[in-house]
């Protein structure tokens, strides 16, 4: 193992922002700066820029992370290992990796946004989110931010006042404010400001759609990388809502009247979370869910799969995909392999039933020859048919570049289990060291060559081709190309779109109307 230099003294390594001066550390040959403030915010209020300071401030800790509405749970790490860090509104911060600070280097500029829906999440939730490693083995510079979540960055009080024209979208506005502040400050940490790419997961992959349909965000970044992360039609994140009801139940709650709306303002989060938690489950018991996200208006446009897309987004490349198994929730056999046919037949029957059995093992065989048909059970029925929609759609008017993925690779777990949600992203930051579910002696080393070296490419000119990749064509209209990320890498034309409609259209549930396992 080679060994790294650690440098950090009283006046070095230190960037002048437009702000004021920062001092980070230098860790091997990467510049490292932690929790730099890139906007301030008032409770319901867009973002403001930054106070000005004077001196050096230290750029060495993370900053707080947004407050959650949901009570955290360290189960499930070994699938998706985690930290937890203070809470606090003031959110707006964001961290940078750099190879260089030479102001003239210009470097690719790699922005990372979380998962968890738009209700949960932050910048360094996963372990795998850590920023070195990618930028070390891609020679560019990273960023990852907070930013507002849940009820103080996507409810609707526009009833309440003209002052709250926006506050179902501030969690959006942090992030622009934020791309904002990479524009005017990245070059100073070697970065390009001509060439961002944003990359996330889950529901950072929802917000890469998002940004592309508001026009204050055009021009702030370059390309897109959606990781898990099309919500489609069927996700719940739109209309109806409720914030109206909610807020009001909130209130009385809180000890005020329906249109008493400044005392959630000045409420304690605290006081806010304990009395959301008890008119929660009231609402559930009415049937009226809490779903938090943007909501159209005249700053966002809206999703693009249920209005049009944005002039600006059809010039954006887009690189997109997804993994095989998102949210199975299927139990594990112990040796799958050694069913006879009519065993596996069996369980195929227990999950799609007797009358689609038959059609969806031979779908599943045909797109899938090498896998044991048992997997059709664990297919993603949610991400995979919307990345297909989001690709036809966009392609009708695009004037940009699409790609598609989708990442299959059976992991040494529990017999082979099948890439779950978020079982990609240390591939993708080149953290699979990090992660012990990734050895895979012989396998893993290349495949994270072989990913991560496609998100860079792709960051770096708008192809994710790669010297130990099969080529690997855009998309068209008359038939998607994917690269399938496994053992063996190969791309596949329109091989599985039947299998994935089909299979969403006969599965028992949804994935949101089961337990979620993103954080």
């Amino acid at each position: 193992m080679l060994e790294k230099e650690f440098f950090c003294n009283l006046d070095s390594p230190v960037v002048e922002t437009k702000a004021g001066k920062l001092r980070g550390f230098r860790y091997g040959s990467t510049y490292t700066f932690y929790g730099i403030r890139y906007a301030q915010a008032k409770r319901f209020r867009m973002p403001e820029e930054p106070e000005p300071w004077e001196g050096i401030r230290d750029a060495l800790h993370y900053g707080h992370v947004c407050p959650l509405l949901e009570e955290e749970s360290p189960m499930g790490d070994l699938m998706s290992p985690h930290r937890f860090w203070p809470k606090s509104e003031d959110c707006q911060y964001l961290n940078v990796w750099s190879p260089s600070l030479d102001s003239s280097a210009k470097k690719p500029v790699m922005v990372w946004l979380h998962g968890g829906g738009y209700m949960g999440g932050s910048s360094i939730e996963q372990i795998a989110y850590d920023g070195q490693n990618l930028s070390e083995f891609g020679d560019v510079v990273v960023v990852s931010l907070n930013h507002r979540l849940n009820i103080l960055g996507y409810v609707d009080l526009t009833s309440w006042g003209d002052e709250y024209w926006n506050s179902s979208n501030l969690g959006h506005a942090d992030i622009v404010a934020a791309l904002r502040w990479i524009q005017t400050n990245i070059a100073a940490f070697g970065g390009d400001p001509d060439n961002v790419t944003l990359f996330g997961q889950s529901g950072g992959g929802m917000k890469i759609t998002d940004l592309l349909q508001i026009p204050d965000a055009a021009g702030l970044f370059h390309k897109g990388i959606i990781m898990s992360g099309v919500a489609g039609k069927d996700f719940p994140y739109g209309e109806p809502r409720h914030d109206r009801e909610v807020v009001e139940a909130l209130l009385k709650e809180l000890g005020g009247d329906a249109k008493d709306i400044r005392l959630l303002e000045t409420a304690p989060f605290e006081e806010i979370y304990k009395a959301f938690r008890k008119v929660q489950r009231k609402l559930w018991q009415q049937g009226i869910a809490t779903y938090w996200g943007p909501r159209p208006n005249r700053w966002y446009t809206g999703d693009p799969l249920k209005t049009e897309f944005s002039e600006f987004s059809r010039h954006v490349p887009i690189l997109i995909g997804s993994v095989i198994a998102e949210f199975s929730f299927v139990p594990e056999l112990p040796s799958p392999q050694l069913l006879s046919a009519r065993e596996r037949r069996q369980q195929v029957v227990r999950y799609y039933g007797e009358a689609h059995a038959d059609e969806l093992i031979a779908l599943f065989q045909k797109a899938y020859p090498e896998k044991n048909e048992i997997d059709v059970t664990k297919l993603d029925i949610s991400f995979r048919p919307s990345a297909y929609e989001y690709i036809e759609e966009k392609l009708k008017g695009s004037k940009a570049p699409i790609y598609s993925y989708l990442f299959t690779l059976a992991f040494p777990f529990n017999g082979g289990k099948l890439a779950w949600h978020c079982s990609d992203i240390a591939f993708a930051f080149h953290n699979t060291d990090k992660l012990p579910y990734c050895g895979i002696p012989g396998v893993t080393a290349r495949l994270e060559e072989q990913y991560c070296g496609a998100f860079v490419n792709f960051a770096k000119t708008g192809n994710p081709g790669h010297p130990s990749l099969p080529e690997w064509p855009a998309c068209s209209q008359e038939q998607i190309a994917t690269m399938i990320f496994d053992r063996t890498c190969e791309v596949k034309y329109n091989f599985d779109r039947e299998l994935a409609f089909q299979a969403k259209k006969y599965t028992p549930k949804m994935p949101w109307d089961m337990p979620s396992q993103e954080g």
